[in-house]
């Protein structure tokens, strides 16, 4: 995680009496990843938080795969992904593997129920939408391009902004951990001078949000591939301060910092996150390579023992047809890929690329879960091919 950080109050020492006006101690909670190796924090609680009054029946949500008759290049037209739901329940997954698994949602409501990922971290990519993410560390609010990086076991509750509905959210969920790349970091956890981002870009939770409630409350809980719902009888918000290391914030991808060359630059050059098999990167706006002889498209390239998913947000893709804001790519290992005919002469000469996307880079090959099929573009397997209608002029520049 990215800093040490504390709020509220806490007595001086660890694992020491804290009491509240009344005399009751304050509950104290080792909140930590990798037992107790990892970053932790330590947070104080007004009841226990193991306590629940109701569990109600565990319920499986298993992802049924998709297998497409081929293996093939894949484009998903998100761009009329239905709005529906809240931020949680109107999630559906589009790919996965044991190292990540990707959802998309727009949407239309904030949560009514509070909310918990038992399985894995998340990063929340907010595509549209502006709103407050509140958690049991303290609120942050969220805007347009926001990573919102959460760690597994973090209680929280999306509040959409008024008039902000519907909202696009790409949401990514790995069993293990996203880290800041270790190649931005010194030996002391500081960011490098070289890094795409420095610690004052992170948004952190900047104050507790301390209730104290009786009441009725209901927990959401995501675990065992399934949503398990615990009724409450205290608000979950009932932490009066904590110190640590391990707690939820936000970046906003128009804060990253793109690196250019004078010649290509390889999608490393744009790492933004990594986890366990996988990369996240963040293609920006950006100067173009300026050698006077330069190829200012990608050079074709096999992935073969990764997969690439790139995710388009914002800017002009004119420059590969059928490319949509909205749209997401999947180019399957061993299987090469790069600019369509007609690009790399067409773009002779540029010198600046305003296409924005995320690409997530897998390590193991990925599958598609049946909510893909019925957004998957069967021809943009075919627009290579210089006799189809989108195989020629294209190749979008965020294609690394």
């Amino acid at each position: 995680m990215p800093m040490y950080h504390a709020l509220g109050e806490m007595p001086r020492k660890r694992h020491t009496q804290f009491r509240a006006p009344d005399g009751k101690l304050y509950v104290e909670e080792v909140f930590g990843l990798e037992g107790f190796d990892g970053p932790e924090s330590i947070l104080y609680h007004r009841h226990s938080p193991a306590r629940i009054k109701h569990a109600r029946p565990f319920e499986p949500r298993p992802i049924t795969e998709w297998q497409p008759p081929e293996w093939a290049h894949r484009h998903l037209r998100f761009a009329d992904f239905p709005p529906q739901g809240d931020p949680i329940q109107g999630r559906q997954p589009f790919m996965y593997n044991n190292d990540i698994t990707m959802w998309y949602v727009r949407p239309t409501e904030s949560q009514k129920t509070f909310y918990r990922n038992g399985m894995g971290d998340e990063i929340i990519f907010v595509h549209e939408g502006t709103g407050v993410l509140r958690t049991m560390f303290g609120p942050i609010p969220y805007r347009e391009g926001d990573y919102l990086v959460i760690p597994r076991g973090t209680i929280y509750q999306m509040e959409m902004a008024e008039g902000s509905a519907p909202q696009r959210h790409l949401v990514l969920e790995t069993p293990g951990h996203f880290s800041i790349p270790k190649d931005f970091r010194n030996q002391y956890g500081q960011l490098l001078e070289h890094a795409p981002y420095y610690h004052r870009d992170l948004r952190l939770p900047q104050a507790v949000e301390y209730h104290d409630e009786q009441g009725e409350f209901e927990l959401l809980v995501r675990v065992n591939n399934g949503f398990q719902t615990y009724e409450l009888d205290h608000h979950p918000f009932d932490v009066i301060g904590w110190d640590g290391y391990c707690y939820p914030f936000a970046f906003n991808i128009w804060d990253y910092e793109p690196k250019a060359g004078r010649l290509h630059q390889p999608p490393p050059a744009h790492l933004t996150w990594r986890g366990p098999g996988f990369v996240v990167c963040s293609f920006m706006p950006r100067m173009l390579d300026w050698d006077k002889d330069a190829v200012v498209v990608p050079y074709h390239h096999s992935n073969l023992d990764s997969e690439e998913v790139l995710y388009y947000f914002n800017g002009n893709f004119a420059s590969r047809k059928g490319i949509d804001i909205s749209s997401i790519t999947l180019h399957p290992s061993g299987v090469p890929h790069g600019p369509q005919p007609g690009l790399d002469e067409k773009t002779l000469g540029m010198h600046w690329t305003d296409e924005a996307a995320v690409m997530v880079d897998t390590f193991r090959p990925l599958k598609l879960a049946a909510a893909a099929e019925q957004w998957d573009d069967p021809s943009y397997k075919y627009s290579w091919y210089e006799g189809h209608p989108e195989g020629t002029d294209g190749g979008p520049m965020t294609v690394e």
